[in-house]
């Protein structure tokens, strides 16, 4: 007799007002097998996931478990049948320590701790404040709580995007063993390969439809892209040749010996006008400190910042602004009003700060929001809330404010974090288009990948300071990877 799904969706649909997430979404999970769920960013993944695990409620459809007919309506009654997410932003009070919030979820601290050190994560107290620890550790949490319910199936919404390659490689090893052991597992990623290393099929979402179910094998991705798209699409690598000719005059940002706890100790470089510098990194190395610091959210400990020239020292991040420099965040939750429309986040900037009494000009903002709305084809159907966003549009539209109020210093962490690979192409372009108009960019990037791609070099940091500094011509994953680990002879300074 054959062994029924752990769980199987067929026919599930849904729509928010006039936008239709999911119109025939399909999914089956074998037992010990891992389903890679695929799709451009609005294809309707996320939404899917949440139906499957209780967050939202289907309009159509069945899910069935073990072949008896589920009905999930809400996340503990998941739960209890089994059914448990990490989702793609974490799930945790940031006002709450860790020990509170495991009470809240009751979740059994000692297999809680266990997946913990076996995620790679070390030294965490239950006292820590969940709003004191990095967006990476923080995903490491989410699945370490999850682990330790022990699910019958587990969802992971883009868990490793905002994971630096070391905590990544945890992860997967955690997660295949446990499928081994009979665990089955959604999981949802735009990195094809982890899904080549970890995942058994692949099925593809295109416009809230399941279009296609892949066995993984050699040559998927270029056919799961066609899936995802209806079009073959290449990212394709861009002439870095270009770079080092913008690398004269006054630097746009110096940044000397600057230092900020607890990570970064001793960090220099100089960024200038029409050019795109990488920064790399491991997790926890002292990025997250570096970009705190320059846009005026923790003030550093020691050395100094100069903007054209001349010494900034800020003490809040309108500080930053007023000196031109502009920070889009890893963790878009944090940059946008989720209940306010597409139009009135990027319109923001235009009311933050008003210089003196008169009319708005409101003209010349909607102009420049509706230019930037086109730039970045942001889908602006779900005018409401911009929460009803794809990930990736929300993205889109962090980056939209700053090309809307125009740009002179772009610091840019992680932006492609849990994004597909068509906002991906949209992105490396128009970070590229900036520079050269004059902008000057900061690019931190969890995906090795990306250096050659959107920057000119890329500066290496290791225990809080830099350790190389590589031409993105010569920026190959091997090369990044071993500078991030500090495998490289020389300590660097810019």
């Amino acid at each position: 007799m054959t062994e029924l799904p752990l769980l199987d969706a067929s026919g599930i649909a849904k729509s928010f007002g006039a936008v239709r997430a999911l119109t025939d979404a399909r999914l089956t999970v074998d037992r010990g097998e891992i389903v890679a769920l695929m799709g451009a960013n609005g294809a309707g993944k996320s939404t899917f996931v949440k139906i499957l695990t209780g967050a939202l409620k289907p309009d159509a459809g069945q899910v069935r478990i073990r072949g008896a007919e589920a009905r999930v309506g809400s996340p503990a009654q998941a739960r209890r049948s089994g059914l448990v997410p990490v989702y793609q932003e974490p799930s945790l009070i940031p006002d709450l320590d860790v020990a509170d919030n495991l009470r809240l979820a009751d979740t059994p601290v000692d297999p809680f701790r266990a997946w913990v050190s076996e995620l790679g994560i070390a030294g965490l107290s239950l006292s820590d404040m969940i709003g004191d620890l990095p967006l990476a550790t923080l995903r490491i949490l989410d699945l370490a709580r999850a682990l330790a319910a022990e699910p019958d199936v587990l969802l992971l919404d883009e868990m490793t995007a905002a994971l630096p390659t070391d905590l990544v490689e945890h992860v997967l090893k955690v997660v295949r063993a446990k499928a081994n052991d009979g665990l089955g597992v959604i999981y949802v990623s735009h990195r094809f390969t982890e899904i080549s290393e970890l995942c058994d099929r692949a099925t593809v979402l295109r416009d809230g439809r399941s279009v296609g179910d892949l066995k993984i094998e050699p040559g998927v991705e270029e056919r799961a892209v066609e899936l995802m798209l209806g079009q073959k699409l290449a990212l394709g690598l861009r002439d870095t040749a270009g770079g080092a000719a913008h690398r004269t005059g006054t630097p746009r940002l110096r940044v000397r010996a600057l230092a900020a706890a607890p990570k970064l100790t001793d960090v220099s470089f100089d960024l200038y006008p029409g050019e795109v510098l990488g920064v790399v990194a491991l997790e926890g190395q002292g990025q997250d400190e570096l970009f705190e610091a320059l846009s005026g959210f923790e003030p550093p400990s020691d050395g100094t910042i100069e903007v054209d020239g001349t010494p900034m020292t800020f003490a809040h991040p309108a500080d930053a602004i007023a000196a031109g420099l502009t920070f889009v965040p890893g963790n878009r939750a944090e940059a946008l009003l989720s209940q306010r429309s597409v139009r009135e986040n990027i319109a923001l900037p235009f009311s933050a700060r008003i210089a003196s009494w008169g009319p708005l000009k409101l003209r010349h903002e909607r102009e420049r929001v509706g230019y930037a709305i086109d730039k970045l084809q942001i889908d602006t159907r779900a005018q409401g809330e911009v929460q009803r966003l794809s990930g990736g549009n929300q993205q889109k539209v962090t980056i939209g404010r700053w090309i809307a109020k125009g740009v002179e210093t772009l610091l840019l962490f992680d932006p492609t974090r849990g994004i597909d690979v068509r906002t991906k192409r949209q992105i490396y372009p128009l970070v590229r288009e900036l520079a050269e108009n004059g902008a000057a960019v900061l690019f931190y990037t969890s995906e090795l990948e990306e250096v050659p791609l959107a920057c000119d070099r890329a500066v290496v940091i290791f225990n809080g300071r830099i350790v190389d500094i590589i031409d993105a011509a010569a920026a190959d994953e091997a090369t990044l990877m071993r500078a991030a680990h500090g495998l490289t002879g020389e300590d660097s300074a810019a």
